[in-house]
């Protein structure tokens, strides 16, 4: 780019702070935007396309077509979707700041996504994954603790990492931060809350005698709190230990959770709110999972059905 702080750079600087501070996302979140927005900028500049009046519909979606025809490979429809998810929140923040008039990423229509059913696994597999992590090591201890709270919790990853000893509230219910930091009270069920309770009594308090002081829940053995990327390895180690057959992943147990909840007559609003889910449409996408699971069922077990 050029050598001064071109006008888009600074409005994309701002946006970030805004969708950090003011709406509260996630760093992760707030990382991707980033990572796509400089794309989009490195792209317009190309184009000396430094400020945002300039930017016509035709920009726009010239940039949508150069992702797909990247030489160092077209990105995935769900990739591009998500770039310009962040492209045109960008454009609503210009027209809200009064950095231009007409929004050029209005029509631009992202590319049709198949729909990909979530992966579930059935309640035995699941069973025999939380099984893999028995043990009185305290290793053992926690990854049983942070496993059984997945699933009985349906808790992101990113959810149950960042708990505190405090989110555990009294009655076996846990509070939860979802995206844009919106809490939700989950209950916790009684193989969550007896892990967790083995957990603090017998290996947190070890864990955090290795580093500084941290209102963390879950602790690595030298003392810091449990990152995702060791969160996905315990998930990872426990599959193995479990002898299944295909590769599941910490959003497993968040698809598990819905799709067993579902399959055993709960409401889809209840798995809604216990997902944390803003649209009753995202939540539905697991009662296709479970009409799938029956009529495997059905086609299985009735005489006439073949």
């Amino acid at each position: 780019m050029t050598s001064a702080v071109a006008p888009l750079a600074v409005a994309a600087d701002k946006y970030l702070r805004h969708v950090s501070i003011e709406r509260g996302l996630s760093d992760n979140t707030v990382a991707a935007y980033r990572r796509d927005l400089a794309a989009y900028l490195t792209f317009l500049d190309a184009q000396q396309i430094v400020t945002p009046e300039r930017i016509a519909p035709a920009d726009v979606s010239a940039f949508v077509q150069a992702l797909r025809m990247r030489p160092d490979g077209a990105l995935t429809a769900s990739s591009v979707a998500r770039m310009l998810s962040s492209v045109r929140g960008f454009h609503r923040f210009l027209i809200d700041e009064g950095l231009t008039e007409t929004d050029a990423a209005i029509d631009t229509k992202p590319p049709k996504l198949a729909m990909r059913l979530p992966k579930a696994i059935s309640i035995e597999q699941m069973a025999s994954v939380l099984a893999a992590t028995d043990g009185d090591d305290l290793a053992a201890l926690r990854d049983k603790a942070l496993l059984e709270l997945l699933y009985a919790t349906g808790a992101r990853i990113s959810e149950a990492v960042a708990l505190n000893v405090d989110d555990i509230v009294e009655g076996d219910e846990i509070r939860l931060f979802g995206k844009g930091n919106k809490q939700r009270i989950v209950p916790l069920g009684s193989y969550a809350r007896a892990a967790i309770d083995a957990y603090l009594v017998r290996a947190r308090p070890l864990f955090s005698t290795k580093g500084t002081a941290t209102p963390a829940l879950f602790l690595g053995v030298r003392g810091q709190r449990v990152s995702r990327q060791n969160a996905w390895l315990i998930i990872r180690a426990a599959a193995a230990r479990a002898h299944l057959a295909i590769e599941i992943s910490p959003h497993t147990f968040r698809h598990s959770f819905a799709t067993h909840l579902l399959a055993g007559g709960a409401d889809v609003r209840v798995v809604q709110e216990l997902l944390g889910h803003s649209s009753v449409a995202t939540t539905q996408i697991y009662t296709l999972v479970t009409a799938d699971t029956l009529r495997d069922m059905y086609t299985l077990a009735h005489p006439r059905a073949r």
